[in-house]
Formats: C-alpha cells, structure tokens, sequence
C-alpha cells in the first residue's frame, strides 16, 4: 500500500481506530526490535516502515486535536 493510501485510510478512520492501531504498531515495533537485538530479524526494512506508520497516525491525532482547537476558539458569529 502506497503511503498516500495509507494516510488516506488513516485520516478516515475513528479516533478509537486510530488509538487502536497505534498501539497494535507499537507493539509490533517492541517486538520487530526484539528480533533485531537478538539476530532474528528477517527484513530490517520492516523497522523503518512500523516507525513511519506510528508517526502517520501521531500526525494525523495532532492534526485533529490541532482543527477541533481552532473550532472551539474560533467565535460563532
């Protein structure tokens, strides 16, 4: 998947998903870690790809959490 795909599916998704998803990441990253310390890891390419994938939806949450800021300051009328 292309990673303006990827982006795409995360800016669509719910923030329960995306929390969700972060954490399913970052577990796997822990453990894509784990095999590279211990010699075990098939692809290292998969380490830079998870980290990548965290910081997507990281900036995707502050992008949100930046507009719904700007909505509650921003005067009604």
């Amino acid at each position: 998947m292309k990673r303006k795909e990827k982006l795409a599916e995360y800016r669509g998704a719910s923030e329960e998903q995306l929390k969700l998803s972060l954490q399913e990441l970052e577990k796997n990253l822990f453990h894509l870690r784990f095999q590279s310390a211990t010699d075990r890891l098939e692809t290292p390419s998969e380490i830079r790809k998870a980290k990548r994938d965290i910081a997507r939806i990281m900036t995707v949450q502050s992008a949100r959490r930046r507009q719904a800021a700007a909505a509650k300051e921003k005067p009604n009328g």
